[in-house]
């Protein structure tokens, strides 16, 4: 089947007029694959729905969070009652002690929280903490990964940048800004050893996402992480797992609790909030409390801890801390959907390699294997675009971008996985 586009072409065309490229988040753009974006009307369950009625299974789920499935009953009902009272105060409420308390039982590394608007604003936070309270001015991450658009971190950081095939330095980010900001290659312990080597006693924080997810799905080799924990604690430098993406999804307790690895602190996103604007950073108490007004680092948000954004986030949280099922259904569809893949492509004898790690997963247009930002930057863009094409006018919701994730909620049923096998495998000719 083909979608129907003309009323998202129309709306498009309208948005360009107000809005820059006529998105207001480039991961919405549809430029690198060619086509129109689809406006979504609704969501309901494992399905999305654009204004020109087409029904797509959705692989995105607003990017991650929605886990639990689009428009879950559970969190829905939580959001209808709490906005009777008011969308928001501006003043503290009992509900954000509770999420903080589910917060800090949950993620190993919490035990003080702060809520904030969004993934960009709580790994701004973090390392202006990080920097805080260790005195020091540098801080490493790596080549591909994204920790949000604050200009210190918009230096190799993968994601969109990487479709545009450009310099993966935002224009208006000076280099002032960016000076403090190190790379280090992913996988690669001898390249962050050598920069410790060289800015010996000034690096404040090392923040990696523990599965790199923004230039695609990337997977931490064998005691990476381990040995990342180790030379921090050699060095006296905080380590910040960024689980925008992996927190609450791998595990309850986020990548930290799958790996066995504890960072010192870490950041979510809108997971945090069922889907809702909302970030959160946090880690050991004496991190923590170098925080305003306790500490001397500033960080203030007028709608951080917003009583609707908390009362879906905690309705998502206790649901998946009560219910490990989710987990394992998630993830079988994940072996299903990532490992069918896998099979097709190795069947039709295609240049292509599939990552993934539970339920969320990337096919890259590259015969791989793709094990860092180089790696990824191999695959073939062109290619991907005509498989998006296919997918969606075959009724699937994918990421526009190469070098993003999939990902499985607890509402999708191995029906859909079946169908959307049975899509791509067409594609590939088979």
């Amino acid at each position: 089947m083909n979608s129907k586009t003309d009323t998202s072409e129309a709306l498009f065309e309208e948005a360009k007029k107000y809005i820059p490229g006529g998105v207001n988040s480039p991961a919405r753009a549809f430029q690198a694959v060619g086509t129109t974006p689809r406006f979504i009307e609704k969501a309901d369950a494992q399905f999305i729905y654009d204004v020109d009625g087409n029904k797509y299974t959705d692989y995105i789920g607003s990017w991650g969070p929605m886990i639990l499935g689009n428009n879950n009953p559970r969190v829905l009902k939580t959001v209808q009652e709490t906005i009777i009272n008011g969308l928001s105060f501006g003043a503290a409420t009992e509900r954000e002690i509770t999420m903080a308390k589910l917060a800090c039982e949950m993620v190993p590394c919490f035990e003080m929280v702060r809520m904030v608007n969004s993934g960009t604003e709580a790994t701004m936070s973090a390392l202006r903490t990080a920097r805080g309270y260790t005195g020091r001015s540098k801080i490493i991450k790596f080549e591909g990964c994204y920790h949000g658009h604050s200009d210190g971190l918009l230096v190799k950081a993968g994601s969109a940048l990487i479709a545009e095939g450009g310099s993966p330095d935002s224009a208006g980010v000076t280099a002032n800004c960016a000076k403090d900001t190190l790379t280090a290659k992913y996988n690669d312990l001898d390249s962050v050893e050598k920069l410790f080597e060289e800015y010996k006693g000034d690096v404040a924080a090392v923040i990696i996402e523990p599965v790199a997810a923004n230039m695609g799905v990337v997977l931490p080799k064998d005691g990476f992480l381990k040995q990342l924990r180790d030379i921090c604690d050699a060095n006296k430098t905080v380590l910040i797992f960024d689980e925008v993406i992996t927190g609450f999804r791998l595990a309850p307790g986020g990548a930290q609790q799958l790996f066995g690895v504890t960072p010192d602190m870490a950041t979510f996103g809108k997971i945090i909030g069922g889907g809702m604007p909302v970030g959160a950073y946090g880690g050991k108490r004496e991190i923590m409390e170098c925080v305003a007004p306790v500490g001397k680092v500033y960080q203030a948000g007028t709608l951080s801890g917003n009583p609707v954004a908390m009362a879906a986030g905690i309705a998502q949280l206790t649901y998946l801390n009560e219910n490990p099922g989710v987990y394992e259904h998630i993830n079988a569809l994940g072996e299903m959907l990532y490992g069918g893949l896998a099979e097709i492509i190795e069947t039709a004898k295609a240049n292509c390699t599939i990552n993934y790690i539970g339920s969320i997963g990337t096919l890259f247009f590259t015969s791989g294997p793709v094990t860092d930002y180089e790696s990824a930057k191999k695959s073939d863009l062109k290619q991907y675009a005509k498989y998006f094409q296919h997918m969606m006018n075959s009724g699937n919701y994918f990421a526009p971008a190469q070098f993003e994730a999939m990902f499985i909620s607890n509402a999708h049923t191995e029906s859909d996985i079946k169908k959307t096998l049975e899509d791509a495998a067409k594609f590939f000719g088979i």
